[in-house]
């Protein structure tokens, strides 16, 4: 499991506080400035833990005007099921495929609009990678919303709740992530062509093709940690085996 990160500790004590009636829903959270202080972390930590509260539901970030706090809370105390990687990647591959199928008809201008503009965000090498997972969620939850159908809106932003919370998926998300970045971009970039072009099909297909590069990489990731761990255990075995020959 990855070692947990700062900014990690900060989202958890602003949930705390949140749930504790302290920073009630609809309320505007202190500035970065006072939160550093209160928590005695950097400003940026207090930044990434904020994209983090923001991409799963607690608040939402007004440009120029602070953070709030979500009016409707996104129920943390449920349960998530634990699932792997693996497992949450071919279940968004399903509902996200058939999202944007069912979004190409009839997606809006405004909406294409906003997609660019986030592929453009995502292409920013400046952003750190708490940045670009929360575009990235944006991005497929933008489309998600354009398929117009409440119940697999529901169940997309369930799954990408598991994907931003459940530290092995975090993990190895971000261990592919790291590697596939120009991919990743190509193939959202596919996917919002289909849209444009209104073509269910090709954005079904787009979309199928991105999770399958996801999965192909995650598997190659994981043989690459065994290989890894293999090599580790067969040398200290070596250093056993010469230890006890010199000791003979």
């Amino acid at each position: 499991m990855a070692e947990r990160r700062l900014f990690e500790d900060v989202v958890d004590t602003i949930r705390r506080l949140i749930l504790d009636g302290t920073y009630p829903p609809g309320t505007r959270l202190p500035g970065e400035r006072e939160l550093s202080e209160r928590f005695e972390v950097s400003r940026v930590t207090i930044r990434e833990a904020e994209i983090a509260l923001q991409a799963t539901g607690w608040i939402h970030i007004r440009t120029g005007a602070g953070a709030y706090v979500e009016a409707v809370l996104p129920g943390d105390n449920a349960i998530l099921p634990k699932v792997s990687a693996f497992e949450l990647t071919e279940a968004r591959s399903l509902f996200e495929a058939e999202a944007a199928a069912l979004a190409a008809p009839t997606i809006s201008a405004e909406t294409l609009a906003k997609l660019n503009e986030l592929l453009a965000l995502m292409a920013d090498d400046s952003k750190s990678e708490e940045e670009i997972s929360a575009i990235d969620r944006e991005f497929h939850m933008t489309i998600a919303a354009a398929s117009s159908n409440k119940a697999i809106i529901h169940v997309i932003e369930s799954l990408w709740r598991m994907r931003m919370e459940l530290p092995e998926v975090r993990s190895s998300h971000s261990l592919v992530c790291r590697k596939d970045g120009a991919a990743r971009q190509a193939e959202h970039a596919d996917v919002v062509a289909a849209l444009r072009n209104r073509d269910a099909s090709a954005a079904r297909l787009a979309m199928r093709r991105h999770f399958n590069r996801l999965l192909e990489s995650m598997l190659d990731e994981t043989e690459e940690r065994a290989m890894v761990e293999l090599r580790r255990q067969s040398a200290e075995s070596r250093e056993r085996y010469l230890l006890s020959v010199k000791l003979a």
